[in-house]
């Protein structure tokens, strides 16, 4: 049904579990993996004149991002290597996770996005924001959101 997902990440614990119930269901389809990092643009401090200089340089912090990305989509890369999968890596850099996600998910020729979900409900979505909505709201294909549970659901 699906030949190639995206799969993205953000290193949080959420995010990992997320990836790897995104490898079990690619597997599943016999599809290969885009493992994505999207790390936000650098930032220059506005609030003085002149950069101290224990602030990174926009170089080191972009080699320092690479590096983190390469980390957290690490697991994912192993993962589709121990089920015989192929799978691709990226890190990304953008203000907007939610709008590269589906850029690049439609420049890679994915068709599907497989994204997690922190469950937030009310005011915690309303004032947190949601990459996955934003993600849902824009993307043109389809994506399969995977929902962590807190609590078991009763029978």
């Amino acid at each position: 049904m699906y030949r190639k997902i995206l799969i993205t990440t953000d290193g949080s614990a959420v995010s990992r579990m997320t990836a790897c119930a995104g490898v079990s269901f690619a597997h599943q389809l016999g599809a290969e993996v885009l493992a994505l990092f999207v790390a936000p643009e650098y930032q220059y401090p506005i609030y003085v004149e002149i950069i101290p200089p224990s602030y990174p340089s926009e170089e080191e912090y972009r080699a320092a991002m690479a590096r983190a990305g390469r980390d957290h989509v690490q697991s994912i890369v192993d993962s589709c290597a121990r089920k015989g999968l192929r799978c691709e890596s990226m890190t990304a850099f953008s203000e907007s996770a939610a709008l590269k996600i589906v850029e690049i998910a439609e420049k890679a020729g994915c068709d599907l996005i497989f994204i997690g979900s922190h469950g937030r409900s009310g005011w915690g979505q309303l004032l947190l924001g949601s990459v996955t909505n934003k993600v849902l709201s824009h993307s043109k294909i389809p994506v399969l959101v995977h929902r962590l549970l807190k609590e078991p659901v009763p029978e």
